[in-house]
Formats: C-alpha cells, sequence, structure tokens
C-alpha cells in the first residue's frame, strides 16, 4: 500500500516577481489562482510553485549569482541554489507563458515540463534573477511552503510580454499590474510585504543588501535578515 504524502511538510518553493516599466511607472506580472485551489484560492499572485524533484537535473546556460547562492544557503541545511532557480524558470514558464532563457538547442531527451520550453529554442538561465525575499507559511496552513522570492526585469525575458498563450490554466487574469495600483486587489498577506521591497527597489538594479526572511516555525515566528553564509567546499 502507497505511503500517503503529508500536505502539510514545508516543501522548498520558488516564487518570481518580474518587473516591467521600473523607471516610468513600475508594474509586476500577476495572475489569479482558481477558486478550487487548496492553497491562497482566488487570491491575486506572482507566478512559482514547488520545487520538483526532476528540478536538480535540468541544466542552467548561467547560475544564480554567487551572492544569491550564499543567502540562499544561510539558514539552510544543504545547498538548493540550482534546483530554486530551475524551479524558477520552470514555473515561470509553466504559469505565465514567458521564457527566461537563451537561445540553444537541448541535448538528449527533453522533460515533459521543458517541452514547450525547447521548441521555443531556448536553454533555461537564472543568471539575471535576484533573490530579495525568503518566508515560511505559517502552521496550521493546508500547504506549507519554504518560499524564495527572485525579481526579474522584464527585458532580460526573450518573449513578448503581453503574449500569455503558452500559459497553462494554473493562474487567470494574468496581467501588469501597476505597484501603486496592486493592493487594490486581493493578495496575500506575505505578497503584500514582499510589494514593500519591491516598490522599494524598483528603480536599484543592484543587489539587496540583505534579504528579508519571515521564518515561521511550530515554537515561534521570527524576522531575520539574510547576508550570506560561507559555501561548504
Amino acid at each position: 500500500m502507497p505511503q500517503s504524502i503529508d500536505k502539510t511538510a514545508i516543501r522548498d518553493a520558488a516564487t518570481v516577481i518580474v518587473l516591467r516599466d521600473s523607471e516610468t511607472r513600475p508594474r509586476v506580472l500577476m495572475g489569479q489562482r482558481g477558486a478550487k485551489a487548496a492553497f491562497m484560492p482566488n487570491k491575486f499572485v506572482f507566478p512559482g510553485g514547488a520545487v520538483d524533484r526532476a528540478d536538480d537535473a535540468i541544466s542552467l546556460v548561467e547560475p544564480l549569482s554567487e551572492l544569491c547562492r550564499r543567502r540562499l544557503f544561510e539558514d539552510s541545511d544543504h545547498d538548493r541554489s540550482h534546483a530554486l532557480g530551475v524551479a524558477a524558470v520552470r514555473e515561470l514558464w509553466e504559469e505565465t507563458g514567458q521564457i527566461l532563457g537563451t537561445e540553444g538547442d537541448w541535448n538528449g531527451d527533453v522533460p515533459d515540463d521543458w517541452t514547450g520550453f525547447a521548441e521555443s529554442g531556448h536553454l533555461p538561465t537564472a543568471a539575471p534573477m535576484q533573490f530579495v525575499f525568503r518566508a515560511i507559511t505559517p502552521p496550521g496552513r493546508p500547504r506549507r511552503f519554504d518560499a524564495r522570492f527572485f525579481m526579474l526585469r522584464a527585458e532580460d525575458l526573450v518573449t513578448d510580454l503581453d503574449d500569455f498563450s503558452a500559459a497553462t490554466d494554473e493562474l487567470s487574469h494574468l496581467q501588469w499590474i501597476p505597484v501603486d495600483e496592486v493592493r487594490n486587489f486581493d493578495l496575500p498577506f506575505i505578497t503584500e510585504v514582499v510589494l514593500a521591497e519591491v516598490a522599494a527597489r524598483a528603480k536599484d538594479p543592484r543587489p539587496p543588501t540583505s534579504v528579508p526572511f519571515f521564518r515561521n516555525d511550530d515554537e515561534e515566528s521570527l524576522f531575520l535578515r539574510l547576508r550570506g553564509s560561507p559555501m561548504p567546499d
């Protein structure tokens, strides 16, 4: 008899904040979750989702920066930067049809999740993304995630920014929402917190001096700042 899956276990997840028109009136790419979704139904969210086991096996043309990798490793028991970078690119593709990649042909068999991406003539890259926020879902929720938020400038995408025809149906009403209007939408609390960071950093392309981390454990909730731990040899 197969073992049941503990759906309350904390899963690694990647979320992508795509910022457009940062020098004028910044906008972010968001969509609405379905009414029957087990996690955050009806909410407007950034594209993202859980890391899959297969993400470790996907090659990246360029990885996340060394600074991002060190900050992702801090307060973690192992280096998950590669899988998180791959998951971010994959989820962005699946949920919006937008491609973060460089021109090139895949070697060998292409996984089902990446077929459309590969057919576009691109290989995934994570280098343009900045790690800007981390939050663990509080206890008692139907799903719990250790979510890492990555910011990406829209000009680093290779696809038509207004074409969502390749997206799956995981998110509806995909649109670019002005940052100064986004709070008029039905947002999760943590998304509102992250948006404050986005607004503050919209016109600054440099990596943040530190990364906010909301750590919700069974014992306590803490607000930490991640600055970057040395990587293991």
